[in-house]
């Protein structure tokens, strides 16, 4: 139930990104459903297909419809309460991708897979709604750029993944894992940590930026 429940909650929270950046594309209410449900599933469809969970429980299960429905109309009819908090989309966006971390390799381990392989699917489980929600906005992805985001991901994911083949407490295990996405991210977000960025040769850092 609590795995199910934050599974859930990720869930809704992805919706709520996609659909707020439905909204600043200026998408009717439709298409901000599409994103709300694209960015709030297509992480979890991926891991359960790789892992062989069939059919995978976004579409198994109509909970996960229902939360991505719920959040994508909160967004649209809200948008305005939801514009007041700073950078909204990316403050979700990250909720949602520490929630996944946990829930894509507890999930992935469940199914068997070493933990080298758990932390993957974790980490494929956080990114996959945002890659599928910038790409229909037609935007580059954010896993693609300097901004720690799939680093963040795959460093809960191992620390859990890590935990579990340490055969450490889980309860403590997850909200470690949690906690050290969860901080990368917001340190991204807030501090500009970033990754190393390739430069065109022959041109100055200056010209670059």
């Amino acid at each position: 139930m609590l795995f199910t429940a934050m599974d859930l909650g990720a869930t809704f929270v992805f919706a709520i990104s996609g659909a707020t950046r439905g909204v600043h594309r200026r998408l009717d209410l439709f298409g901000v459903l599409v994103v709300a449900w694209v960015a709030a599933v297509a992480g979890g469809i991926a891991r359960d297909l790789l892992i062989g969970a069939v059919p995978p429980a976004a579409i198994a299960d109509w909970r996960y419809l229902a939360a991505a429905v719920v959040a994508g109309l909160l967004g649209f009819f809200a948008s305005d309460v939801i514009a007041r908090l700073k950078t909204p989309v990316l403050l979700f966006d990250a909720a949602g991708l520490c929630l996944f971390a946990v829930t894509g390799t507890q999930k992935a381990l469940a199914y068997g897979l070493s933990p080298v392989m758990a932390a993957m699917m974790g980490m494929i489980t956080c990114i996959g709604g945002g890659v599928a929600r910038d790409l229909l906005t037609l935007q580059v992805p954010t896993v693609l750029r300097s901004e720690l985001y799939a680093v963040a991901a795959l460093a809960g994911a191992g620390s859990i993944a890590l935990g579990f083949w340490a055969g450490l407490p889980i309860l403590p295990t997850v909200v470690f894992g949690a906690s050290v996405c969860l901080f990368l991210r917001l340190m991204s977000i807030y501090r500009g940590w970033r990754l190393p960025m390739a430069r065109t040769p022959g041109k100055s850092s200056k010209e670059t930026d």
